[in-house]
């Protein structure tokens, strides 16, 4: 039977599965004085305020996606940010966008710049699903909804990044167009998107 890895041992695996919380170590059985101790030592760093990572972590460009649903699991990944990830755009977002619930708190101020929109109802709930980033179970929307997103926002990220997101989704066959109309519908936008499905079917 092989040893059981030291907490030392433990925290540095949890910590190079992706970004972690002292609340993570708790939820782990591992004492927060391990945590300040590998921070000395030089074996984890500090990203965020309450937020840390294996110093030998490699980030990658959605780093921020994961840092932002450890600080906030409850929103969602969307538009823009949402587009980058299932590869619907080819623009880089200088911020993350996140859809919180109408009712809730704004998210507090991180060095990773925010954009936020809200939503309720069926809007709030459909076309989410999760994805691992970096170790970090993320909500997000889904190819569909993400798409119908951009025309419900279209004055906020501009009609030419819905439609190239449009074009996109139909040219990879990210999905059906019954998911599209289906997201349309929920975001009633359907009138708004109809039109530019048919031109480009």
């Amino acid at each position: 039977m092989p040893p059981k890895p030291t907490k030392v041992q433990s925290l540095l695996k949890l910590a190079s599965q992706g970004p972690i919380r002292p609340r993570d170590l708790d939820a782990a059985g591992i004492p927060r004085a391990y945590l300040r101790r590998l921070i000395d030592r030089g074996n984890i760093e500090r990203v965020a305020p309450g937020l840390y990572r294996h110093v030998d972590t490699q980030p990658t460009e959605l780093a921020s996606l994961a840092e932002m649903a450890t600080r906030i699991p409850s929103a969602t990944i969307c538009l823009l940010s949402a587009l980058q990830v299932h590869g619907l755009t080819t623009q880089s977002p200088r911020a993350v966008w996140i859809m919180i619930d109408g009712k809730a708190r704004a998210p507090l101020a991180t060095h990773v710049r925010l954009l936020v929109v809200r939503a309720s109802g069926n809007a709030l709930k459909h076309g989410v699903t999760t994805r691992r980033i970096e170790g970090v179970a993320v909500r997000i929307t889904t190819p569909a909804r993400t798409v119908a997103d951009c025309f419900r926002y279209r004055s906020r990220i501009g009609i030419d990044v819905a439609i190239e997101a449009l074009r996109e989704y139909l040219n990879k066959k990210m999905g059906s167009v019954d998911r599209l109309l289906e997201a349309a519908k929920a975001l009633r936008v359907g009138s708004v998107m109809l039109p530019y499905i048919q031109a480009l079917t």
